[in-house]
């Protein structure tokens, strides 16, 4: 990430605007069970309130930095914050009832690294987990503000497709604004 996305990821805007806004969105009607994986916390503009609603949340961070700053806030709190790549996911298999992503996706490098993620992302999830994502529409705007930074934009028509590769089913996808939200299920088996 550059240094705006840094500054404005970090700010108490964004923290307001996350749990206020984008999170009551993303989360609205869904169970998230008892342990929720956090990807890309970032400086855990989210994290706090997702400890509100789900008894353990493990976040995952790639930056060091961020993850060890994360760590220092969060200590003593359920759950735990580590360093790693969501291309990679450093869990076993079933670990967790649900996982997000907010704003995460169109940081990874290639289409590639997305579905390798999104694969991960289903191999620890449980049976019945959900997945739920917020990513950004392709603009101008969104270029402009990830300059120097990775910007791969998630394209909502090729999801439907994508996830069904990754083995998710029951996918429902809405727009608000230049975002949209997307959510999908593991199957029970």
């Amino acid at each position: 990430m550059n240094r705006l996305e840094n500054w404005f990821c970090a700010s108490r805007l964004w923290r307001y605007v996350t749990k206020r806004q984008l999170l009551p969105w993303i989360l609205a009607g869904t169970d998230l069970g008892d342990h929720l994986l956090e990807i890309g916390a970032g400086p855990g503009a989210a994290t706090e309130e997702l400890r509100r609603r789900v008894t353990r949340v493990t976040s995952l961070e790639y930056d060091r930095g961020l993850a060890i700053s994360l760590a220092k806030r969060n200590r003593g709190g359920p759950g735990a914050v580590l360093q790693g790549d969501a291309a990679r996911l450093p869990f076993p298999e079933k670990t967790f009832s649900a996982a997000i992503a907010v704003l995460v996706l169109h940081h990874l490098r290639s289409i590639e690294q997305q579905d390798k993620a999104l694969a991960e992302i289903y191999r620890v999830l449980r049976p019945g987990g959900m997945f739920l994502a917020l990513e950004i529409q392709d603009g101008w705007l969104q270029r402009v503000s990830h300059f120097r930074s990775t910007f791969v934009p998630v394209v909502a028509s090729s999801l439907d497709g994508r996830l069904a590769s990754a083995g998710f089913s029951q996918v429902a996808l809405d727009f608000r604004g230049g975002a949209f939200r997307f959510r999908a299920q593991r199957s029970r088996e």
